[in-house]
């Protein structure tokens, strides 16, 4: 049967269509999201307040809370949003804006990640020559192709997934408009634009990963021919923080883009993006001042600061 009309907006299932969950997720969501919002505030604050965190590892942090920011406010919003209205559309062009920003901030955490195994590697094995090898002018650099990169590179599979026919139906099985989904709506082959998404997730994603893994293989070898304990302990505490935030974030993108899109779960793919787009930015601003010593002891002496005045 053909269908003949164009879309002009898509219907949110979203997570549960159950009110009493529903209410339960808002609330969760809300939380989370308030968390992520002033967390990542309090981590960019810290770090601009104190002086002893003025260095390249500190800076790529700034630009990773300051990213979170944006990549849960793109999501998070419209799905509250849809939890306590009537109608959960959305005008085609809105979703176009959500699906290219969305994909672009977790695009850019990909290559940040990356930069900032890079910049553990550099510290840790190469120690005289850090502070010549990450001076301000590379570290710049390298966060504005992180930027610069990934928003082009959404552009690329944005444009080829809007330029498909959008006919009908369209009721989207998500919380938000991404990619994997939208595609699914498409009245027509949609495999050679999975394709291009395949090999600028290889690009994207993949490549930064392969450069996260070798740094920290370097890390871990200069790490085991410490004669120092201590030694080996600082070196690998300055690590944890983000080992944590990588696997969390990776290992659910990966999940879901580095895979056929027919075996995709449309009801696992809402589980794996809500990690991705809402728990990890919740919680790397916890796990970044939880677990180190440096941003713990700036935010004692700012809170203590603030006692004394």
């Amino acid at each position: 049967m053909k269908i003949n009309f164009t879309v002009t907006e898509f219907v949110f299932l979203g997570l549960s269509s159950e009110p009493k969950i529903q209410l339960i997720l808002f609330v969760a969501f809300l939380f989370f999201y308030l968390i992520t919002v002033v967390g990542n505030i309090i981590i960019i604050t810290i770090i601009q307040i104190e002086p002893r965190l003025q260095t390249p590892m500190y800076f790529f942090l700034t630009n990773l809370s300051f990213l979170d920011i944006c990549y849960t406010s793109t999501n998070v919003p419209q799905m509250l949003s849809n939890m306590v209205g009537r109608r959960r559309t959305i005008p085609f062009s809105s979703c176009a804006t959500q699906m290219y920003f969305s994909l672009s901030f977790g695009m850019i955490e990909c290559v940040l990640l990356g930069v900032m195994a890079y910049d553990r590697y550099v510290a840790i094995c190469h120690p005289l020559h850090y502070t010549v090898i990450m001076d301000r002018n590379t570290c710049v650099q390298l966060a504005a192709i992180s930027w610069s990169s990934s928003f082009l590179s959404s552009m690329v599979i944005n444009v080829l997934t809007l330029s498909l026919p959008y006919c009908g139906p369209n009721v989207l099985n998500h919380f938000f408009c991404e990619v994997p989904s939208v595609l699914r709506l498409a009245c027509t082959d949609t495999s050679l634009t999975e394709l291009v998404v395949f090999i600028f997730s290889i690009v994207i994603v993949f490549i930064p990963f392969l450069l996260i893994v070798v740094s920290y293989a370097r890390i871990l070898l200069s790490v085991l021919r410490m004669r120092s304990a201590s030694g080996r302990y600082k070196a690998l505490s300055t690590c944890a923080s983000h080992l944590t935030v990588v696997a969390l974030f990776y290992g659910t993108a990966i999940f879901m883009y580095m895979r056929p899109q027919s075996k995709s779960s449309r009801a696992g793919g809402k589980v794996i993006a809500v990690f991705y787009t809402v728990v990890t930015p919740m919680l790397n601003p916890l796990i970044y001042s939880l677990r180190n010593q440096d941003v713990k002891g700036a935010l004692r002496r700012a809170v203590a600061k603030q006692r004394t005045r």
